[in-house]
């Protein structure tokens, strides 16, 4: 909400700076975003009046502008404007001016022609497009008459680009303060002050003797959507620009001026923070107006010439059950109020604020109204705000207010009592106030009170406009927030102080990323959404999609259920800026639906690698990375975080997303507990990155694994000795089921097996390929015997002969 702060000085004694009065509304109510003025760095900016205006002989679209800027004589200045003319009053920025972005304004020549100035559009002196009237959005501001301004006066001042404004970040339960008469109350509670705010009432010359009651009738099945609903006219309204001192205010609040219809509708939001709506009557006539969802297969355009398919449950008002609005977002294009209309509906409502929120998210649309509605209304404004509504209408369009109200629906709220204990208030806010504070606050705050002297006791009435206060911790909160948190005790925790300490689950997930750091793995941290197909992808189990009802976009739609779409995302990323070498890893969840209000949350760490992760250098080139240092980092890890388990590979040909050929699942004990692989070209190419090997483990499976104990093991002081073999083996056997025969073979000192040499092709039989591998043998107490180690190896060899039916070479 945008404050004015000459606008609030209407209804208090504002004697305080205004960046003073935006800090004391931060302490005490709401967040306040900034505190701004139009007129910043701008100088030398002032009205003149076009005294003639001729075309430039050097162009087709120049034109040489004699101008009265309240100096003795006339400047020229060349405009390019095309909505430039003689007995004009605009702004005109003098030689030696700043305008926006602290452009300096220098004399100068236009095609040969002396320019001793510039006449501006209102967005060259800061005021952004979204606000500055449609007439003049493609061309120079013209004063209207209304403005009474004269050559050489400040154009800031005329404006009311010297009002400073305050941004506040109004919270869901504080839909009072989207109002003038909210943040008046607010502050004149702050300040000990009384709001002095003026309500207008239709004046007896306003009236007409017709009855709206007679052309339009409303029927409301359902008063849960919409409590209250009324509607008064003016009719033979002349549809004009509105006045400019109504045009500056909306300005300066961001709203564009339309005309002087709309303009009163959102004159009066602003005021009351009771949004209006102003629809052409004479398209409504002889037809019932309701409000109810809209049903099945509805299309509605609104006032933005969007078409829209609107869903069953979306709240419309109809005429005769046809839409002629999206309740409490944005009205219709049939029944808009156009330079034709001469007779005035105002539409005053509060609508169901779940449903209208629902709505405005659904669309896209959320219009100043849509806002104000989500957090509530002021039940008790609603019939001041009508009637100022009509009165300003009928007095700038000269119409006449109908007689008679159409009410649909007028609920009344109560307002709500709390009772609430002097000690109460004193234990939980540490303070020792004396009743007599406490009848004091609350009648700054407006609540009107009834002191219980024997019991200590206050029965506090809320008035309607705070309706977000029922209970005793509400009246606590607005004790505090008056009495000033600054001037609350300060006190220490008392009790013995507890020793932190990490869990056993934290302490691996830190251990995690100490390792996968240490092998070269930078961190990367990827939203939690992702879109529909990225989510499904590299998983096979069958696992329930958690959409998001509401998602801002299409991208953010769906809870991940794999970390390697993040991590490819974040390599396309670099990719796309020449960074070719990127070694990623990610701790995090995923989110599996259960059928349960909460999906299952299960801890992951994935990596992903493409390119090179060893840097070239003079004397060695880069390495691209395979699937086997993938690998390596896989298994070091497992190894590093000590799982007691037995840690296999099997070849995995259908997982989507990986190449059929280069992926395989990790197994501890038989269960799979992830994956390791190359991404499949196709995949990679949807993500434009090149060829990339990724993992990822399941760390919550890891984290409740059995864990091998951390001890040291003593360095033989004795010598190691080695042996090779080579053996031809079936093509078909993996280097996993020949480590498996070995390790299975009772060994007293080999420590170390390691595959050195693969080869297929010439002088082998077909089918056939030739591995050769190292054996390591030590004993950490004695010197090894060379018949120990024979008999050792023959075994090895015996149990590889028998099981896997190989020949040594």
């Amino acid at each position: 909400m945008k404050l004015s702060y000459k606008w609030l000085s209407k209804y208090l004694e504002l004697d305080l700076e205004p960046k003073d009065l935006a800090e004391k509304i931060e302490r005490t109510a709401v967040e306040v975003d900034s505190v701004t003025r139009l007129d910043y760095k701008l100088k030398k900016i002032v009205v003149g009046h076009t005294l003639e205006v001729t075309e430039h002989p050097d162009s087709d679209h120049l034109h040489i502008c004699q101008v009265d800027v309240g100096e003795e004589e006339p400047i020229q200045i060349v405009c390019g404007a095309p909505n430039i003319a003689a007995d004009q009053d605009v702004i005109v920025a003098l030689h030696g001016s700043r305008i926006k972005d602290n452009v300096k304004i220098k004399r100068s020549k236009m095609r040969g022609v002396p320019s001793n100035g510039m006449i501006c559009a209102l967005q060259e002196i800061g005021y952004p497009d979204n606000v500055v009237p449609k007439d003049y959005a493609d061309g120079i501001y013209v004063f209207p008459a209304d403005s009474h301004v004269k050559p050489g006066d400040s154009v800031m001042k005329a404006l009311g680009m010297d009002d400073d404004v305050i941004d506040t970040s109004v919270t869901p339960n504080r839909g009072d303060m989207f109002g003038m008469n909210g943040n008046a109350h607010e502050i004149a509670a702050i300040l000990d002050q009384k709001a002095n705010f003026e309500v207008l009432k239709v004046q007896d010359e306003q009236k007409s003797a017709d009855t709206l009651a007679d052309q339009i009738k409303v029927e409301i099945d359902e008063q849960d959507v919409a409590p209250v609903y009324k509607l008064m006219a003016i009719e033979n309204v002349k549809i004009a620009p509105s006045p400019f001192w109504l045009q500056t205010t909306l300005m300066k609040a961001g709203i564009r001026p339309i005309n002087n219809v709309v303009d009163v509708t959102n004159y009066i939001m602003l005021k009351y923070g009771q949004p209006l709506h102003a629809y052409d009557l004479d398209q409504l006539k002889g037809q019932t107006i309701s409000v109810a969802p809209a049903g099945e297969n509805v299309k509605f355009t609104t006032l933005d010439d969007e078409k829209r398919d609107l869903r069953p449950e979306d709240l419309v008002i109809t005429a005769d059950g046809t839409p002629i609005a999206m309740a409490g977002v944005m009205g219709g294009m049939a029944t808009e109020v156009s330079d034709q209309t001469q007779n005035i509906v105002i539409e005053a409502a509060i609508f169901d604020p779940i449903k209208v929120r629902k709505t405005a998210r659904y669309h896209n649309l959320h219009s100043e109204a849509a806002m104000r509605f989500e957090r509530g209304i002021d039940y008790s404004s609603l019939d001041d705000a009508l009637n100022e509504a009509a009165s300003l209408v009928a007095d700038f369009g000269q119409g006449k207010v109908m007689s008679e109200v159409v009410v649909g629906n007028d609920t009344k709220l109560n307002p709500e009592s709390i009772t609430i204990a002097l000690a109460r208030i004193n234990k939980i806010l540490g303070t020792s106030l004396t009743s007599e504070e406490v009848v004091a606050i609350f009648d700054r705050l407006g609540f009107s009170t009834e002191l219980d002297a024997t019991k200590q006791t206050f029965k506090v009435t809320v008035p309607v406009r705070r309706w977000d206060i029922h209970i005793e911790a509400d009246l606590l909160e607005e004790v505090a927030r008056i009495f000033g948190y600054d001037n609350l005790p300060v006190t220490l925790p008392t009790g013995d102080p507890t020793i932190g300490q990490l869990t056993t689950e934290q302490k691996l997930m830190r251990a995690s990323r100490t390792v996968m750091e240490g092998l070269g793995l930078t961190q990367a941290m990827s939203y939690g959404l992702t879109t529909i197909a990225k989510s499904q992808q590299f998983i096979k189990d069958d696992h329930e999609l958690v959409k998001v009802d509401w998602p801002m976009t299409k991208d953010r739609e769906a809870l991940r259920m794999n970390l390697i779409s993040g991590l490819l995302d974040d390599i396309a990323y670099n990719k796309a800026r020449s960074v070719e070498n990127v070694a990623l890893y990610e701790q995090g969840r995923v989110f599996y639906g259960n059928g349960q209000a909460q999906p299952e949350e299960i801890e992951h760490i994935a990596g992903a690698i493409t390119g090179s992760m060893q840097a070239k250098s003079w004397n060695e080139k880069e390495k691209p990375v395979t699937f086997f240092d993938v690998k390596g980092i896989v298994e070091q890890y497992l190894k590093n975080v000590a799982v007691a388990g037995e840690v296999s590979y099997v070849a995995d040909h259908d997982r989507q997303g990986m190449h059929p050929g280069r992926t395989a699942d990790v197994l501890l004990d038989g269960d799979v507990i992830g994956f390791i692989g190359q991404i499949h070209p196709t995949t990679a190419e949807e993500f434009k990155i090149k060829e990339t090997y990724v993992f990822e483990l399941n760390l919550t499976k890891i984290i409740h694994a059995e864990k091998k104990l951390q001890h040291y093991d003593v360095i033989s002081k004795y010598p190691a000795i080695t042996r090779d073999i080579a053996i031809l083996v079936n093509k078909e056997v993996s280097n996993t089921e020949v480590l498996n025969v070995i390790n299975e073979t009772k060994q007293k000192n080999l420590i170390k097996v390691e595959l050195f040499d693969v080869y297929e092709g010439k002088n082998l039989e077909k089918g056939m390929k030739s591995l050769a591998y190292q054996f390591t043998y030590q004993d950490t107490n004695d010197t090894l015997q060379e018949d120990a180690i024979n008999d050792e190896f023959s075994k090895v060899i015996k149990n590889l002969e028998e099981k896997l039916n190989v020949t040594v070479r």
